[in-house]
């Protein structure tokens, strides 16, 4: 078997792999995610291209350091209507995201692509739709006060698979995907290989 890095500190994006037989150390890119999209937004890039870009320059630059082995990023960005919402930066941000979420539909996207020798190999990006409830502002504070700040500014305001879940009336898609990534085409291609 290869070996696999991931360029990524998220404990979901390991466990994910991990759970699929594919054994990985991470480490993280650190780019500054932030400034690449704000960037990009200027140039008029879509939330898919923010996500597919962002999940390509984590792996390059990781396998740039680190020659013929496997590099996964990965990058997930929300999307409602066509407009990204970055990760809240304090609690107060958190809950503006969730009202301006409340009772609507939204995307959540999903890129990932393998890098070797310092080139991306392959890229996959998936799209799950999401539908919040419509809820009052006690709720959702107290929602938010369930969530402590490490899961909350790591993973936007929801955790897919621990409280998030019960903020949702429906949710189209692939539940890796909404943990931030598409393992099932991540495996096919490795298999491939």
């Amino acid at each position: 078997m290869f070996e696999v890095i991931l360029a990524s500190k998220s404990k979901v994006r390991l466990d994910i792999l991990n759970k699929n037989n594919i054994s990985c150390k991470p480490e993280p890119s650190n780019v500054d995610e932030d400034e690449i999209k704000l960037s990009m937004l200027k140039e008029g890039a879509t939330p898919e291209d923010v996500s597919k870009n962002l999940a390509e320059i984590k792996a390059n630059k990781i396998s740039q350091r680190n020659m013929d082995k496997l590099v996964i990023g990965a990058d997930s960005v929300i999307d409602l209507n066509n407009n990204i919402i970055s990760k809240p930066k304090n609690r107060d941000e958190a809950l503006q995201i969730l009202k301006s979420l409340n009772g609507r539909s939204h995307f959540l996207i999903s890129s990932v692509c393998i890098s070797k020798n310092g080139s991306m190999i392959w890229n996959y990006t998936d799209k799950a739709e999401l539908t919040m409830k419509k809820m009052t502002e006690n709720q959702l504070k107290v929602y938010l006060s369930k969530i402590n700040d490490e899961k909350l500014y790591a993973y936007n305001v929801y955790q897919i698979e621990g409280e998030g879940k019960k903020l949702f009336s429906n949710i189209k898609g692939d539940l890796n995907t909404i943990m931030g990534l598409p393992i099932k085409k991540i495996k096919e291609y490795l298999e491939r290989l």
